[in-house]
């Protein structure tokens, strides 16, 4: 059932990113949050029962454990008149060897979030590149897990509701669906009415590369200096990379 073997190991890729995001300091995941939050409210209705897509933020800010108090701020903040203005601004750049990034944030103050991730690539005497310099080496997508035996009947359900999976593996207990970011929802909705009471292994959306690179001495050295430099900056919220991890 597997539709695409150059997917394969992505959920691992993914569910390591997961992991790496769970240990990071919980201050900064708060605020991440809290930002996701304010944006999913400001951009439909601010009630969580009325807006699917601050109803599934929420839901994934609590399975993270973020305090109910910060999302309750983050929802309240919506509602009112003026407050930030956040907004989602991608950079693409260059690395030691052959690698590349792609750097998502979310931030109120565009020259502030731009001059400090420039900053962090000029340390180590790397570049910003272009708009799409970088990301035509990658694909944009959704990946969401369950723990279940319904492989058969979610995947035509899939195809009955107009979705066609770009990967649907089966991988142990877990079914791994891959799909274009604007049928997340849709993927959701299916595996909501199969599965009551369905809990999501994985649920991510990003960007991941059409091919790795191996990083060895100094230009992994190099990398791992500005990975951790751009995961510093409090703006910066998804660092997504063509460089072969280790298991």
């Amino acid at each position: 059932m597997k539709l695409n073997l150059q997917l394969f190991g992505r959920a691992y890729e993914v569910r390591k990113a997961s992991i790496q995001k769970n240990g990071a300091v919980k201050a900064k995941l708060y605020s991440n949050y809290a930002k996701e939050i304010y944006l999913a409210a400001k951009k439909g209705v601010p009630e969580v029962e009325s807006n699917v897509f601050l109803k599934r933020m929420v839901e994934k800010a609590k399975k993270e454990q973020v305090p109910s108090d910060i999302i309750k701020r983050a929802i309240d903040k919506a509602k009112g008149a003026g407050g930030e203005d956040y907004e989602v601004v991608t950079y693409e750049g260059f690395g030691p060897g052959a690698s590349t990034l792609i750097i998502r944030t979310l931030t109120d103050n565009v020259n502030r979030t731009v001059g400090m991730v420039r900053a962090a690539f000029n340390k180590v005497h790397k570049s910003l590149g272009v708009s799409n310099s970088v990301s035509y080496n990658y694909d944009y997508l959704a990946i969401i897990s369950v723990k279940s035996n319904l492989e058969e009947e979610i995947f035509d359900a899939l195809l009955q509701a107009g979705i066609e999976p770009v990967d649907f593996e089966k991988e142990g207990e877990e079914i791994v669906i891959s799909v274009n970011p604007t049928d997340h929802n849709k993927v959701k909705d299916v595996l909501e009415k199969l599965i009551p009471d369905v809990t999501y292994e994985l649920d991510e959306e990003g960007m991941y590369a059409k091919d790795k690179v191996k990083l060895e001495k100094e230009d992994l050295e190099v990398f791992e200096k500005l990975y951790h430099m751009l995961d510093e900056i409090d703006d910066v919220t998804d660092i997504f990379h063509n460089v072969e991890l280790e298991d």
